[in-house]
């Protein structure tokens, strides 16, 4: 028997602890509870519906209430409910790993299924110390990654992180990890110490790039193993690359001898109109890690897709790679992962993001014209607008006034004016918004009718 509206409310408060959630705010507030979703909205439990500009957490790609989708997890359960991928393999953890390897740029063509984003960091960092000191290179073990970036909470995702204020409470954490800047080039003059202003895209982003030289240099080049980046950094607010840095990044991981992994988890499957992030910038990683997206969230299903080279090692006699999760590749999610890429294809669902990306950008720079919007900034359909103080010297909020403005009233007006997206303040603070790939202009105006009024009502609380 299902739980009325007041049982799913003292249920929650009760036994629920939800993720990255301050649960005091609930003390006298009811917990939001969803119940439906189609299309590109949801419903909850009172009957409201929203728009989920968010595509849940950057997941639904195809959006809510896909039948097709539940049908073929409903079809695999029957079929074959479970079975692990250690030493034996069952049919549609194959054809997905067949259909991902075709799509996947170069020779990526080994596909280590996880069951979520932060597996797959994992897996990659893992595999990148393994093959190392199987190919006589046993110091190469560090990592470098850009400040502000998230890639994951398991204790070596995180250490990964370039987010102090999520790291804290766990530390220790796994050493040999290393920040380098990222790209906002609206911040360029703040990141370059004034020495570049942003105004030369390229520049900047040649800039950047090198410091990830200096980084390996000063750890020493036989010490490091990988370099994480994000195609977009989601944290901070969505940093595009600027042109020419991913080749410039690629030319100094090939000079050191140390693996370029792309952190697609949420840039893959079509977000930025491309099946991968590195095929939209044009350069080519050693590996590839990604979830969300795969399954468009009908199921939960993760991935690190690997070049060639790095399987040969583990192709010796008697050689293994000893990692693995119970659930990494379940039967269920690699068919539904499958059935949702036949869908991209069937529905032109990368075409579609590519023809309406302009549209949806000159929406929301519309925008602009507010003294609280700074910048927006983003590609496919991932963007990010970071909220000022002042537009003239890009002045910033303190903690106390990101705090009021931020959580107190944008995050908490937006969804009551029925707009799910994202209020973030890992950086500077920013309005995050990604919907599902199925959007169209519609949706698009209706972000930015509801973000207007609310982004025009904060700026006079200052």
């Amino acid at each position: 028997m299902s739980m009325d509206n007041e049982q799913l409310q003292r249920a929650a408060k009760d036994h629920l602890w939800m993720h990255f959630t301050r649960h005091g705010s609930y003390a006298e507030a009811d917990v939001p509870v969803i119940v439906r979703g189609e299309g590109a909205y949801i419903w909850d439990s009172n009957g409201k519906r929203y728009l989920d500009a968010l595509a849940g957490l950057f997941v639904s790609q195809l959006g809510h209430g896909r039948t097709e989708l539940a049908e073929a997890a409903a079809k695999q359960a029957q079929e074959l409910a479970f079975m692990p991928l250690w030493s034996y393999a069952h049919p549609s953890a194959i054809e997905l790993a067949d259909k991902v390897a075709s799509y996947a740029p170069g020779d990526l063509n080994r596909v280590f299924f996880t069951s979520g984003g932060g597996e797959a960091v994992e897996t990659a960092w893992k595999l990148a110390k393994n093959y190392f000191k199987l190919t006589g290179k046993p110091m190469k073990h560090k990592v470098v990654s850009r400040s502000i970036a998230y890639h994951g909470t398991t204790q070596g995702a995180l250490s990964i992180t370039g987010l102090p204020l999520l790291k804290q409470q766990f530390e220790p954490l796994v050493p040999s990890t290393f920040r380098v800047p990222n790209t906002n080039s609206y911040r360029a003059d703040e990141i370059t110490g004034g020495f570049l202003d942003g105004s030369d895209p390229e520049a900047f982003g040649r800039w950047a790039a090198d410091q990830i030289a200096v980084a390996i240099e000063a750890e020493g080049p036989d010490t490091v193993a990988a370099v994480f980046l994000e195609p977009v950094q989601n944290a901070g607010g969505c940093f595009p690359p600027p042109p020419g840095y991913f080749q410039r990044v690629r030319e100094i991981c090939d000079e050191y001898d140390v693996l370029l992994v792309s952190d697609e988890v949420i840039c893959a499957f079509g977000r930025l109109g491309h099946m991968f992030g590195s095929e939209r910038y044009g350069y080519q990683p050693d590996m590839i890690t990604c979830a969300k997206g795969l399954t468009s969230g009908y199921a939960p299903l993760g991935a690190m897709i690997a070049s060639e080279k790095l399987m040969e090692p583990f192709l010796e006699p008697g050689a293994m790679f000893a990692h693995g999760y119970t659930f990494g590749g379940h039967p269920v999610s690699t068919a539904v992962g499958l059935r949702n890429l036949e869908l991209f294809e069937e529905e032109n669902i990368l075409e579609h993001v590519r023809t309406n990306e302009p549209s949806f950008r000159a929406t929301l720079e519309r925008l602009k014209d507010l003294p609280i919007v700074g910048d927006v900034r983003g590609d496919g359909y991932f963007y990010g607008i970071e909220l000022v103080k002042d537009k003239d010297t890009k002045e910033t909020f303190t903690a106390e006034e990101c705090e009021r403005l931020l959580f107190g009233f944008v995050s908490k007006t937006l969804y009551a004016e029925g707009l799910y997206c994202r209020a973030d303040d890992r950086g500077d603070p920013v309005v995050q918004l990604a919907p599902p790939l199925i959007a169209d202009q519609s949706h698009f105006d209706e972000m930015e009718q509801i973000l207007r009024v609310v982004l025009d009502k904060a700026y006079t609380l200052l």
